[in-house]
């Protein structure tokens, strides 16, 4: 759980259930895959001779370091997160999960999709919850305004849709 910064106490760390399948996903291939192939390159430069000049074996330490060090990580993280896989009641209102569309005030549309910390990524469309953006959207309707403070100054949006998708129920 993290600290709010008020300090009104810890919240869930939230995640979509393709964020868990990727992050699961990723923790498999780095296990299963990556660190057996890294393993088997280091052993082969170790097989060469000295190990303090040779560039593939120090290399292939560093490589299982880092995989090792996000091996840790997804692990702790996915023990942390909390998989929101139903959608909301009120499917009227922003919530998380939800594709949000907004209007900027020259009239330009963009569509966000509201997920987690650990599955935010804009070239996709997915806006942190964290976010200013998302924080001012949780619990508009359609035709509400929103303003929100931007590092170019304050920003108004109008919500122009909401939908959500039905979580997918394969493991």
């Amino acid at each position: 759980m993290t600290k709010v910064p008020d300090n009104a106490g810890p919240r869930p760390r939230y995640i979509t259930p393709d964020g868990e399948r990727a992050l699961r996903d990723e923790l498999q291939y780095l296990w299963k895959v990556k660190r057996p192939e890294v393993t088997q390159a280091v052993r082969e430069a170790a097989a060469l001779g000295d190990r303090s000049e040779n560039a593939e074996y120090i290399y292939g330490k560093k490589q299982l370091r880092e995989i090792d060090r996000r091996v840790r990580f997804l692990g702790k993280r996915l023990e942390e997160l909390t998989v929101v896989n139903r959608l909301p009641e009120d499917r009227n209102k922003v919530f998380f999960g939800a594709w949000v569309t907004v209007e900027d005030e020259e009239g330009g549309e963009q569509t966000y999709r509201l997920v987690g910390a650990d599955e935010f990524d804009l070239t996709k469309g997915y806006l942190s919850i964290n976010s200013p953006l998302a924080r001012a959207l949780i619990g508009k309707r359609l035709d509400d305004e929103v303003n929100v403070r931007t590092p170019e100054g304050w920003k108004s949006v109008l919500v122009v849709g909401i939908r959500y998708q039905e979580p997918s129920g394969d493991k």
